[in-house]
């Protein structure tokens, strides 16, 4: 028992008279020590500051399974139709054809053609009720002698009397329309009963009593009366 703590005694000993030799090199050791086997660095104790994260959005990776975004919806086309310009269609010029004035009825005098007429022919003893241009119905007439002529021209109706009788020759001269001072268109029993044997003062003298009768009536004050001479 004495011998075994003999011996730890010496053995304390001698690992302490070690200890205090090598502790004067301690720094040539390290120094060997170190360039034999490095020690990892020991990571720096001041803090470090992060760097600051962008701003600007990072496109993450598509991760596997993941569902992938949607494709872009296409625009749909405009649905409005182009103006379609139509073609010009310009119509070819009409040439108006020359103005030609109707040809009147066969023995009408142009004036007779326009408006509401008593229209007379000397030459074929005839007088017809016109109303624009058309003939309604016509009768025979006779006129004055040489010596009281019926005058000629384009006149009107200024006065009308149903029961007339002349102030000059004290005849009666019945449905009178007066056209051009003492001269009428009026009925005629003188020539009603003797036909071309005799002439009027200067009156165109009808003898169908109903007709002058029925041209009485539907004549109005300012209807055109024309007395002309129809050519051959």
């Amino acid at each position: 028992m004495k011998k075994t703590r003999i011996s730890l005694a010496v053995t304390v000993t001698a690992i302490l008279a070690l200890s205090a030799c090598n502790s004067g090199s301690s720094s040539d050791s390290t120094a060997k020590a170190g360039a034999q086997s490095p020690l990892p660095a020991t990571s720096s104790s001041a803090p470090v500051t992060p760097a600051p994260e962008s701003t600007a959005p990072t496109s993450a990776a598509p991760t596997a399974g993941a569902p992938t975004s949607a494709a872009p919806t296409a625009a749909k086309p405009s649905t409005s139709k182009p103006a379609t310009a139509k073609p010009a269609t310009s119509k070819p010029p009409t040439s108006k054809p020359p103005t030609t004035k109707p040809k009147p009825p066969a023995g009408l005098d142009e004036r007779c053609l326009t408006g509401r007429a008593i229209c007379i022919d000397k030459r074929t003893d005839r007088l017809t009720w016109v109303i624009d241009g058309k003939a309604q119905y016509s009768t025979d007439v006779r006129f004055g002698s040489a010596e009281t002529p019926t005058r000629e021209g384009a006149f009107s109706i200024n006065f009308k009397s149903r029961d007339h009788v002349s102030t000059l020759y004290h005849t009666p001269m019945p449905f009178a329309m007066f056209f051009s001072g003492g001269q009428a268109v009026h009925y005629s029993a003188d020539f009603a009963a003797r036909g071309y044997n005799g002439a009027s003062h200067g009156c165109v003298n009808v003898r169908d009593k109903g007709l002058v009768q029925q041209l009485f009536n539907e004549t109005r004050v300012g209807d055109k009366v024309i007395v002309y001479r129809s050519a051959k």
